[in-house]
Parts: C-alpha cells; sequence; structure tokens
C-alpha cells in the first residue's frame, strides 16, 4: 500500500517520540465489516501487529470498540498487552466507568424489549444484548427501505426514554443506560499512559467523538473508508489499516 499524502510524514514523526499511544476501533478497521456480527474475526496479521506494537518500549496498543469487553477479547483474540475498551469506552478491565445500580438494570430490560419489539416487526432486523443496553442491527432487513424505518421507530419509542443515551452507526442504533465515549476513553489512556502523541484509526460516526479530541501537534487521527469526518487522514478500508500498524511498527523498531 501507498500510504497517503502527509500520512507517512505524520507516521515517520510519531514514531520518534518517546512515548505513544496506538489505539483502533474494531469493527470496520482490526476487523472486516460482516453480515453476521459474531463472526466478525480480525484481518490476519493486524492484531499481531498491534501486539508486536505493544511489545516495543514506550509503546501501548489498544482496542476501543462499541462491543462488549468479553466479546471483544474473544472475537480479536487480542492478547493481554493489548489494551481492550468495551462499550463505547465505558468498560474497562476493572470494571464498568459508572455503577450499575438496579434502576439501571431494570431500564436496560426496558431498552432490550423496546428494541425486542421493534425488530420483530421487521425481517432481518436484530437486537444485540450488551452489558449497558442494546444495539438494534438492520443491516440484513430483508427490505433495505425498511432499515432506516425501524431506526426511526426505535428512536421515538426506547431511545425517548429518561436517562437513555442512543449513539448512531452505520446499519445500528445503540442504546445504553450509561453515558460514554470513545472520545473520553482516549483521554483516560492518554493520562493513564502519559502518551505523548495518540494515533487513531475509526471506520464509524461513533469513532467522530475519538477524533475530536485528538488536537495535539503529533497526534494521528486516521478515517477508514468513506464518509464525512473530522480526522486528519483517509485509508480506504482494514487491509489499509492493517499497512498503517506495520508501517508504524517499522518505524518504531527502527
Amino acid at each position: 500500500m501507498t500510504l497517503p499524502d502527509g500520512l507517512a510524514a505524520a507516521l515517520a514523526r510519531f514514531a520518534r517520540l518517546g512515548t505513544v499511544l496506538v489505539a483502533s476501533d474494531y469493527d470496520g478497521v482490526a476487523a472486516p465489516i460482516v453480515a453476521d456480527p459474531a463472526a466478525a474475526f480480525p484481518l490476519p496479521g493486524t492484531v499481531a501487529a498491534l501486539e508486536a506494537l505493544a511489545g516495543l518500549p514506550g509503546t501501548t496498543a489498544a482496542l476501543v470498540s462499541g462491543r462488549d469487553r468479553a466479546t471483544l477479547g474473544r472475537l480479536s483474540g487480542a492478547g493481554d498487552g493489548v489494551v481492550t475498551v468495551g462499550s463505547h469506552g465505558a468498560e474497562w478491565a476493572e470494571g464498568f466507568e459508572g455503577a450499575l445500580t438496579a434502576d439501571l438494570r431494570e431500564l436496560r430490560s426496558t431498552v432490550l424489549a423496546g428494541l425486542t419489539a421493534v425488530a420483530e416487526r421487521f425481517p432481518g432486523a436484530a437486537v444485540e444484548p450488551k452489558p449497558l443496553g442494546a444495539a438494534l442491527h438492520v443491516r440484513n432487513v430483508v427490505d433495505p427501505s425498511a432499515g432506516p424505518v425501524a431506526l426511526e421507530e426505535a428512536r421515538r419509542g426506547p431511545a425517548a426514554l429518561p436517562g437513555v443515551h442512543a449513539t448512531d452507526g452505520k446499519a445500528v442504533l445503540e442504546l445504553t443506560v450509561l453515558d460514554a465515549s470513545k472520545g473520553r476513553a482516549l483521554q483516560t489512556l492518554r493520562e493513564r499512559t502519559g502518551a505523548a502523541a495518540v494515533l487513531y484509526l475509526g471506520d464509524d460516526v461513533t469513532d467522530e467523538k475519538a477524533f475530536a479530541v485528538l488536537t495535539g501537534t503529533e497526534d494521528v487521527s486516521i478515517k477508514v473508508g468513506d464518509g464525512a469526518t473530522a480526522a486528519r487522514f483517509r485509508v480506504d478500508g482494514p487491509a489499509d489499516a492493517r499497512a498503517v500498524f506495520e508501517e508504524l511498527l517499522a518505524l518504531r523498531r527502527g
């Protein structure tokens, strides 16, 4: 792969810094988007590159995903050296960012039931339960024109409940009972690691909150795929994302 104009130079500058954080979304970046979310496995070589980066001095590698942390670990196969943050930044190795009270657990059950009721009216729609809520997937809806209708029903229904936080993605609406963002997760990781700069790759609407906090001179934000973005750079797909990790690994080793 030939890196886009400016990205090669940005990676070279980033690689020379003493302490860095290399982070990435999972679906659509480390793993190609597939019809069955349970079969979204990483592109061969991508996680290996992240693990190798994590083994270098002054380098922290992380996967930050909307997936719950257990599923993220199982699908990615990432070793202990790679930090995994789930539930859009709310779920860490030490637990959730906020406490799940009895009221919040009841609200989560209401959200799950509401999304399930919507999905049942649209053949092909699916609900993915998550620790903090649930996601309505419409990528496989039999009638493609019905997908946006299902999402709008969910927005007017369970998404409108007090205390529910909605996050739009590609053919998906995720509802949670705790507010979290990938941007706040990156800020927390930066503080914990003392990183002089952060590199982050993401492909979805939820990743824009991560790009928004990468305001440092040496920070590197990379949008994977098409769509409007605040990222400084863009690559086409997961194979290009892997190439970025491998290029950075070679530079940092050098």
